[in-house]
């Protein structure tokens, strides 16, 4: 089985789709179609347990079954019931259409796609085991369908729990930032291992902590479960120990890392602390309640990555255009950072006092955000005495 080539969907964040494609490449995976929030991709058997290990921005890892058009739900039922489910579902499966999702296309209710889907799976499998009922008494096989355009894509859910969730964030201040937008925002950075890094408002941790797993090239996946490793009718149990192996020896356990995470309240920096601790990577990370006007760094080259308050009350609104300016005046005091901002207040730049070097559109769940550039000098390069400066943009 580990020979068989399956296509598989790795949903992202809208705007973030290139960060995934990389990482898929970096895997060793074919790119087969990229589109708005997704990534359809080849790979063997042991890309599903590779791909949940290892892919720090997508949402999850979706086994494609097939595609179809369906404008009607009498094409949605034969097509979803031409598929080939038995090469993938045990006579024991417990299965169900755990989400539906239409976007331009005839057919838009939910519940009745899941529905319709559900009734077709049943047919096919009736007729591969040749039985009137199933007491679906076995591994869990969740399904996810999407339709675009009328056009009908179907994949089995690998992951389960959504990727983002690491299994290290126990604790969380308020409005988090997601880990795998945090990863993603990282990966769009030149910051590395070697740069400074201060998240002045880092509430629960995230922003660092996703930092140091990157530093310190720990793989996300490593210390969770997933739905598909219970799969034994289509995945070996090595290829998950395989793959945590491989996790494992790539770890850089010499790394030193210079991140640091503050915020006002001393009970989120304790709930950052035990999120860290919980992630293996405290070691890496120095929290502490400060505000964001007390931010001071002799050292050049530094990076500034943060989610800052964003006046989602309106009562909260007031205090922006302050806590914004003092964002800018702290980060004018040093020499030579970058910045990176991830908010949904539009006058960011206004009350910053600096145009951004690029923004992007980022939607934070259902939030309509940018994620403002702001980018310093490179640090010279070692071992030459006269060393032109150069953007982080260049």
């Amino acid at each position: 089985m580990n020979k068989d080539t399956f296509e598989l969907i790795a949903p992202c964040h809208f705007g973030l789709e290139a960060v995934l494609k990389k990482e898929i490449e970096k895997l060793g995976y074919e790119i087969v179609l990229v589109e708005d929030g997704r990534i359809t991709y080849k790979g063997d058997a042991s890309a599903i347990p590779r791909s949940n290990i290892f892919l720090r921005t997508a949402e999850r890892v979706l086994l494609k079954v097939g595609s179809f058009k369906a404008d009607d739900f009498d094409m949605l039922f034969e097509g979803t019931k031409a598929l080939p489910w038995e090469r993938y579902l045990p006579r024991s499966a417990k299965f169900w259409v755990t989400k539906a999702t239409t976007n331009k296309s005839a057919l838009y209710s939910g519940s009745a796609i899941q529905s319709i889907v559900k009734k077709a799976m049943v047919e096919r499998m009736k007729m591969t085991y040749h039985v009137a009922n199933f007491a679906e008494d076995g591994e869990e096989y969740p399904v996810r369908v999407f339709i675009f355009k009328d056009k009908v894509t179907i994949g089995i859910d690998t992951s389960g729990v959504s990727l983002h969730k690491r299994g290290y964030r126990k604790l969380v201040g308020k409005a988090p930032i997601s880990e795998t937008l945090a990863a993603a925002l990282l990966m769009l950075t030149p910051w590395n291992d070697s740069r400074i890094l201060v998240d002045p408002f880092c509430g629960s941790g995230t922003f660092p902590i996703e930092a140091a797993l990157i530093g310190a090239n720990i793989a996300p996946g490593m210390n969770r479960e997933f739905v598909a490793d219970k799969w034994d009718k289509l995945l070996n149990k090595k290829l998950w120990y395989e793959a945590v192996d491989e996790a494992n020896s790539l770890i850089k356990k010499d790394v030193s890392m210079n991140i640091q995470g503050y915020d006002l309240n001393p009970d989120i920096i304790k709930c950052a602390i035990q999120n860290a601790r919980s992630a293996g990577v405290d070691k890496y990370i120095h929290f502490q309640a400060r505000d964001v006007k007390d931010l001071h760094n002799p050292k050049p080259y530094g990076f500034i990555i943060t989610n800052p308050p964003y006046g989602e009350r309106l009562e909260e609104k007031s205090a922006l255009p302050a806590l914004y300016n003092q964002i800018g005046k702290s980060y004018m005091g040093l020499k030579d950072w970058s910045m990176y901002i991830i908010t949904s207040y539009e006058d960011c730049e206004k009350y910053v006092g600096k145009k951004a070097d690029k923004n992007r559109k980022i939607y934070n769940g259902m939030i309509k955000s940018y994620f403002y550039q702001f980018m310093g000098p490179r640090p010279p390069k070692p071992n030459k005495n006269v060393v032109e400066k150069k953007n982080d943009k260049d």
